[in-house]
């Protein structure tokens, strides 16, 4: 195995919530600017040094969030299959059942909190597209964790914050104005 990834899994493991806020801290807030660089067609950097901050903070909370969800929900679907509530599922069918249940149900949570705090640190609440919001998590959300939950573990929230920035360059090709 290549000595980087050996490395990043050596972090990862002995770090858990410190990797997971670092790496959604860098890369959230790096889809986020991608985003506004593709929607004004400039590579301006969009952001104040205290709203870059906030952001880097408000992206290191929601990635905790997400670790959690990450390992509650497989807990979830674990529990659901062991108990026949579900049937007995494939790598991909569990890997789905993971990310569907969690998006559906956490993945609107998230939405909101995420907006409101984009709002507190922007000092403008701003609701305009939240069903487009929502629509991400079915169209790219449920099937991009389907892809992540089917990796080791340890590699689940490197991917899920690198897919971060696939969105935001995503919905920036959407947003040109």
């Amino acid at each position: 195995m290549n000595a980087v990834v050996q490395t990043y899994l050596s972090w990862v493991k002995a770090y858990p919530i410190l990797s997971t806020m670092i790496q959604f801290a860098i890369l959230g807030t790096l889809g986020e600017v991608v985003s506004k660089w593709v929607v004004r067609k400039s590579f301006r950097y969009p952001f104040s040094f205290g709203l870059t901050i906030w952001k880097m903070l408000v992206w290191a909370t929601l990635g905790v969030a997400i670790k959690y969800a990450f390992n509650g929900f497989t807990g979830y679907v674990e529990y659901l299959e062991a108990h026949k509530l579900l049937p007995v599922l494939s790598k991909f069918g569990k890997a789905f059942a993971i990310s569907a249940s969690m998006n559906l149900q956490f993945g609107v949570f998230l939405v909101l909190v995420h907006r409101l705090l984009d709002g507190l640190g922007e000092r403008k609440l701003n609701w305009s597209g939240l069903d487009k919001s929502f629509y991400a998590l079915l169209w790219f959300w449920i099937p991009a964790h389907t892809l992540t939950f089917m990796q080791a573990e340890d590699l689940r929230i490197g991917l899920a914050a690198l897919l971060s920035v696939m969105l935001g360059l995503i919905l920036g090709i959407f947003n040109r104005r």
